[in-house]
């Protein structure tokens, strides 16, 4: 069908021939620490799958070819126009050092707003119906307070941010009302969009105390015996490093089961122990699993000879991929509550679309939503951004604890 755009050859999208065919993206771009992590968030963000991938890069200028499979209806104009927001500038390669880490005043974090409405009643995939249209929007969540009156009227409270930093706009508010009605429909009583105060931009900070049983059980960074996670090759996590195959570089290889986010996790592994990828090849073959060859070196330009490190590195590498995101169905009181906690990195994003995930597989299960928090937690010396679900036990009796938990996780690694 062509390539989209031609921007000094920064961002290339060849989309695909025929139905089923991967797309192909290439980005040719100044290299910086962490890149690949942030080209990898936004293709998941955009709902798409990495199939295989090849980068390479000398320290300054970086090469990065990228197969993707997913939805027929992807913004392809939107997805290079946000790939190629992440890419440093051309003049940025000129006088750098090589492997420097980039040293800039961080950017003001984006403002917070406050989405605001009452429905008349809850239904099932009701929240799920509303989160695919704020990531349609390009409207961030940063947290949600649900709550079900006793009359059955449901309250919702969406603290967002605009990607487009247009919320303040008028326009861009209506905008997001009019789909948000078109979706909700007669169900609506109003709905409100605010800029919200400094008493509520806090909101990365976890409201609600977590018990310690659930942190010792859900967070521990201990590899269970026998790897069994309930994946179709689950005891298929091999990761090995080796410095004899290059005088500059550690070879590191990963075998394990194809999932969702895969490579992202990879990366995003590797930007917080701030580790430079020279070069990188991933695919996954047809029965599901995932192999990839990484050349790499620290941050100082030096390979990985400390044992300690390519310890600490593997374990990481391999806790990352066997249990990216942690999920729990256990008791809460009386009720019923799912807990799933998604690490966040250390430049304080998480990955994307987890709570469109979750709602959409409690939609297909049939499961109402009684109400939801969202926080993010210190654990462990880790932030992460916790989702903590108190299901409605009179809709959902019929499902066992273990077919949501089950439920939840497959759709969360896209098995």
């Amino acid at each position: 069908m062509g390539i989209l755009y031609d921007y000094e050859d920064v961002v290339l999208i060849r989309q695909a021939e025929k139905p089923g065919d991967p797309t192909e993206i290439t980005v040719n771009c100044p290299d910086k620490i962490g890149l690949g992590c942030d080209l990898c968030r936004i293709i998941l963000r955009f709902g798409l799958s990495i199939s295989r991938g090849d980068s390479s890069t000398d320290g300054k200028w970086c090469y990065i070819l990228f197969w993707v499979v997913g939805k027929p209806n992807t913004r392809w104009n939107l997805l290079h126009k946000r790939l190629l927001e992440v890419c440093p500038s051309c003049s940025s390669a000129s006088g750098i050092s090589y492997y420097k880490p980039e040293f800039h005043q961080q950017p003001k974090p984006p403002d917070v707003f406050l989405l605001k409405f009452w429905c008349y009643y809850d239904r099932k995939g009701l929240l799920h119906d509303i989160t695919e249209v704020l990531c349609e929007l390009e409207l961030t969540i940063k947290r949600v307070k649900v709550s079900t009156a006793p009359d059955g009227r449901v309250m919702d409270l969406f603290f967002v941010t605009d990607t487009r930093n247009e919320l303040h706009t008028q326009k861009r508010r209506d905008e997001a009302i009019y789909h948000l009605k078109d979706v909700l429909g007669d169900a609506m009583i109003s709905c409100e969009i605010e800029l919200a105060g400094p008493e509520v931009t806090g909101c990365s900070q976890g409201s609600s105390f977590l018990p310690p049983a659930i942190t010792e059980e859900i967070f521990s960074l201990e590899l269970p015996n026998g790897h069994q996670n309930g994946s179709p090759a689950s005891n298929t996590l091999i990761v090995t490093m080796d410095n004899s195959l290059s005088p500059s570089h550690t070879h590191v290889h990963i075998i394990c089961q194809d999932q969702k986010g895969l490579i992202y996790d990879i990366m995003r592994t590797l930007k917080d122990y701030n580790i430079q990828t020279s070069y990188g090849r991933f695919f996954a073959n047809a029965k599901g699993i995932f192999e990839a060859d990484l050349l790499v070196m620290q941050a100082d330009g030096k390979k990985l000879v400390d044992p300690n490190k390519q310890n600490a590195l593997s374990s990481r590498l391999k806790m990352e991929l066997f249990r990216p995101l942690r999920v729990a169905v256990q008791s809460r009181g009386p009720d019923t509550e799912l807990l799933v906690a998604n690490p966040v990195e250390l430049c304080g994003r998480g990955r994307p679309l987890v709570f469109y995930d979750i709602t959409l597989a409690l939609k297909i299960l049939k499961i109402q939503i009684f109400s939801v928090e969202i926080g993010r937690h210190m654990i462990q010396d880790r932030e992460w951004e916790v989702y903590r679900i108190l299901l409605d036990e009179e809709e959902g009796s019929c499902v066992s604890r273990n077919k949501i938990e089950e439920g939840v996780r497959k759709k969360l690694m896209g098995w």
